[in-house]
């Protein structure tokens, strides 16, 4: 894992996966999704992205975002993420300390083409069923899944059958 690089390519669209440290529950109480959504539009007011979609679990999320065609930089977006949050949870526990509340990395995936994405996307959408938070995507509050369904991109009911590529998929 020292040797990793990671590949930035400006304008490109990225699937990610971040985690909490320890897998710990906190993402999905009404406080932290608050938080998050916080610390999501402060970055993006000074430098902008395009959040395609978007899954938050209790202990990890999933997105795919676009940057902007002269950006590259969605790391430091995460650092930046990650840090507000942090300090934004900490302040409201009562804790002074810089106690992360993420694991240090993040995964991420360079979009290769349309199939690749909506790959991405199917998945990201079905990820509360794969974990058994649900039993249909549309019941999963933290996703855009609505979103889509609403643009038409989706029925109500998608993802009472899967297909076997999108089940196969696993960026957890």
């Amino acid at each position: 894992m020292g040797n990793y690089k990671r590949l930035y390519i400006e304008g490109s669209c990225y699937f990610f996966t971040v985690v909490t440290k320890n897998r710990e529950n906190i993402l999905t109480t009404p406080k932290s999704i608050e938080i998050l959504r916080k610390s999501f539009s402060s970055i993006k007011r000074d430098r902008p992205f395009i959040i395609n979609a978007i899954v938050v679990l209790p202990d990890h999320l999933h997105c795919i975002w676009t940057l902007p065609k002269d950006d590259s930089d969605f790391s430091n977006r995460w650092k930046i993420i990650k840090g507000n949050y942090t300090r934004s949870i900490n302040r409201i526990a009562g804790r002074n300390n810089a106690r992360s509340v993420w694991q240090p990395r993040f995964w991420e995936h360079r979009i290769r083409d349309e199939n690749d994405y909506l790959n991405h996307v199917n998945y990201i959408h079905f990820n509360p069923v794969k974990h058994q938070y649900v039993e249909n995507p549309a019941d999963w509050l933290f996703s855009s899944f609505h979103a889509f369904v609403k643009e038409g991109y989706y029925e109500i009911g998608w993802g009472n059958s899967i297909s076997n590529e999108v089940m196969k998929m696993n960026f957890e």
